[in-house]
């Protein structure tokens, strides 16, 4: 119980320490009685916006919060924890490195809470500080002393036997000492580049000779694995540790003085002029090569580094005291993701087999639909698919697969933004042009960190004789869109897929989406003009029924919230609600903000990112915000205005998706279907264990069951509701 204690007040001490930081927080003004005076405010006063970066490190803080959550399995605290410190990477080498650019550049251009770019560095700063420190006090004395105790040790070459400690020579003397290379920094020998999210050793030598002492850097190779297993229990030992007692062999008639780990981390983010690039595939490559020599924007150093190595490393680095991290114990934690993955069930969630969606199950022998069954049972109406709780594989995947098998397919044409390394959706447009069909591939070459996935991808495709566009200059293209042309009895008929989720099925596993099938006609034409505006040079300024941006999305939510401000009355209350990542756009924060004084109900499911503060009186009192944090990541996005139009697709609010980037969302027409969405809302509103709040000062509070009151897990309870809906008979055999 003891310990329950202490993760309990782990996962709520973030509260008072974002409001304690006087840069993080900025509030509109108070009366005598401690209530925001807000009701008078304009509706662009910065005191009304939260930090776009702030906001998102809460995020952030959320995810790390689960690592020290006993209800959550030991393994996936742990993953948890890997989770935290890979999304920090990012965030450094993307946001933090671009307000530096800022910065550096002199801009002082305000965000819509009123910061300037070193404003926001600096509050970043305070604000990442604290949370390192908090996630290795989560590691050391939480997660490890548990994982000990629960056959996982992850421990120290002090605490190993003699046996295993020349066990482990013996492997660091056969798979270890032959990758290492040592590298002198002196007059002659410069200091060496050290690459992006590398763990490196700063060594320091003594000549036995001459006395003299050097510096020297030595990589932890990346292609081994990090953590090393022990044969005679279930034990492991850093990488690191192990090099560094060995390092020795590596300094023939030196002694070696001292050596500590530190990591660097760069600047990733592609710099490219699109509009002066003939071949865009060509241009990314060479940005991508680029890459690797972004300047440094983070140094982590283990915290009992000398001051002399840091300001070395600082020097040699070009890094200052602002962007130095020190860390108590092990740098690089999303390399926990190992550990995280071991065969321990015991330790893991329960396993989750998604199941085939009723509809478009094949028979209980297993056998999947055949090709011209399954459009069938799409033009017998429109089909939901909710995942990780619908299967994937046998909806989306299976629908492209089909339309390749199919001798009645005439084309394909369908957006690639991120897929897997062995998708079965791009083997199948592969096939699809090998029979001779149509088919038609936008990928988008400039999607973060998959850009050299996509790359390969596109060359494969094109080999094959896939008609391959690269997307528009100037904007990305997310939307999540498919379009099959068949040839059928009565002419030509088109059948669609608009997902809020990519086309892969690793992460189909792990991401909740949201996907619609249709046979719709209006929509089969709204996605045929689609792909002609993107792989050709037609200006479709209207559709019948998408939501596109960056041309109608954004005008068409404000035109919907001002509706419910119209429609707005006792006899008929206005309601939005609305599941999104993040919502950051400050244009449509203010139009919620005058829907709420306008006496309109609006209800934000909001996983990340959110620029608005609800709770404030007078403007966004009739606002609140929920964040659901759990097994899953949630990434679907919902949209409903009053009690009939619902829409789903791939697009934030955030003015990226809507001014930046090619984003469809389409209505969902059906009332069932539309009864569906509403559910996964209200659901996810009346969560008590996964659930976040957030309050009026940009904190979060976790929300707990009340006294007598059930807990409601909504990932729990879609999983309950996709077997409780999918065929008795197949559920047994599963």
């Amino acid at each position: 119980m003891e310990q329950v204690g202490v993760e309990q007040r782990a996962a709520t001490d973030h509260l008072a320490e974002g409001n304690g930081d006087p840069g993080a927080v900025r509030l509109p003004a108070r009366g005598a009685d401690g209530r925001f005076l807000s009701a008078d405010i304009a509706l662009d006063d910065p005191t009304l916006y939260l930090n776009r970066e702030l906001s998102w490190l809460e995020f952030n803080r959320r995810v790390l919060a689960l690592a020290t959550d006993a209800r959550v399995p030991l393994l996936e605290r742990l993953l948890f924890l890997s989770i935290f410190a890979s999304n920090l990477d990012e965030f450094f080498q993307v946001r933090v490195a671009g307000l530096k650019r800022q910065v550096e550049a002199g801009l002082e251009q305000r965000t819509a809470d009123g910061r300037t770019p070193g404003e926001q560095l600096d509050a970043v700063r305070r604000r990442v500080h604290p949370m390192v420190d908090a996630a290795a006090t989560v590691l050391h004395e939480q997660l490890v002393p548990l994982l000990a105790r629960n056959g996982v040790a992850l421990v120290s070459l002090a605490d190993v036997s003699a046996q295993e400690r020349e066990e482990l020579d013996g492997w660091f003397e056969s798979d270890v000492f032959p990758v290492l290379t040592p590298l002198a920094v002196d007059p002659g020998h410069p200091f060496p580049y050290i690459s992006n999210l590398s763990l490196s050793l700063a060594v320091t030598v003594r000549d036995r000779r001459t006395g003299q002492r050097h510096f020297a850097r030595v990589k932890v190779p990346e292609v081994l694995p990090r953590f090393v297993p022990l044969t005679s229990r279930r034990a492991w030992v850093a990488l690191e540790e192990l090099v560094a007692s060995n390092l020795g062999r590596l300094f023939r008639g030196m002694d070696v003085v001292e050596a500590y780990p530190f990591r660097v981390t760069r600047n990733s983010d592609l710099e490219l002029e699109e509009d002066e690039a003939e071949d865009l595939l060509l241009a990314i490559e060479l940005q991508l090569s680029r890459r690797r020599f972004g300047e440094v924007v983070r140094l982590e150093v283990a915290a009992d580094t000398p001051e002399l190595v840091v300001a070395l490393l600082q020097d040699e680095l070009d890094v200052n005291d602002a962007d130095t991290y020190p860390i108590s114990g092990l740098l690089g934690m999303d390399d926990l993701s190992q550990l995280a993955a071991l065969d321990r069930p015991r330790l893991h969630w329960p396993s989750w087999t998604p199941v085939p969606h009723p509809r478009l199950a094949g028979d209980t022998a297993g056998a999947a639909l055949a090709p011209g069954e399954l459009f069938t049972r799409i033009r017998e109406g429109d089909l939901l698919v909710h995942h990780p709780y619908d299967s994937f594989t046998d909806t989306v995947e299976r629908f492209i697969t089909a339309a390749s098998e199919d001798p009645a397919v005439l084309a394909i044409k369908q957006t690639v933004y991120r897929t897997s390394g062995d998708s079965p959706i791009v083997q199948a447009l592969i096939r699809a042009a090998g029979r001779g069909k149509q088919v038609v591939a936008l990928v988008e070459l400039k999607a973060r960190f998959d850009e050299q996935a996509n790359i390969s991808w596109a060359r494969a495709l094109e080999r094959a004789g896939v008609h391959v566009v690269y997307g528009l200059v100037g904007l990305k293209t997310h939307s999540k869109t498919a379009l099959v042309v068949r040839r059928e009895e009565g002419g030509i008929r088109r059948y669609v897929h608009v997902g809020t989720g990519n086309y892969n099925q690793k992460t189909a596993r792990l991401y909740t989406d949201l996907g619609l099938f249709s046979a719709n006609a209006e929509l089969g034409e709204d996605l045929t003009d689609l792909f002609n505006f993107l792989t050709g040079y037609a200006r479709q300024d209207t559709y019948r029924r998408l939501l596109v941006a960056p041309l109608s999305l954004r005008s068409r939510i404000v035109e919907l919230i001002r509706r419910e401000v119209a429609l707005h009355s006792p006899q008929r209350p206005g309601i939005i609600r609305c599941k999104l990542n993040s919502i950051v756009d400050s244009d449509l924060i203010a139009e919620l903000y005058a829907a709420s004084r306008a006496g309109v109900r609006v209800d934000l499911v909001v996983r990340g990112i959110c620029g608005l503060r609800p709770g404030l009186p007078g403007v966004s009192d009739r606002i609140r915000v929920v964040s659901i944090v759990g097994r899953f990541l949630e990434h679907a996005r919902i949209l409903q205005f009053g009690p009939d139009e619902v829409f789903i697709g791939s697009a934030d609010w955030m003015p990226r998706n809507l001014d930046r980037r090619v984003e469809a969302m389409t209505p969902v027409r059906d009332e069932a279907l539309r009864d569906e969405l509403k559910a996964v809302i209200e659901v996810q509103l009346s969560d008590n264990v996964l659930a976040w709040t957030l309050e009026p000062d940009g904190s979060w509070t976790r929300r707990t069951p009340g006294d007598g009151e059930e807990p409601r897990n909504s990932q729990e309870e879609f999983q309950a509701a996709a077997l409780a809906r999918y065929s008795p008979a197949v559920v047994g055999e599963r």
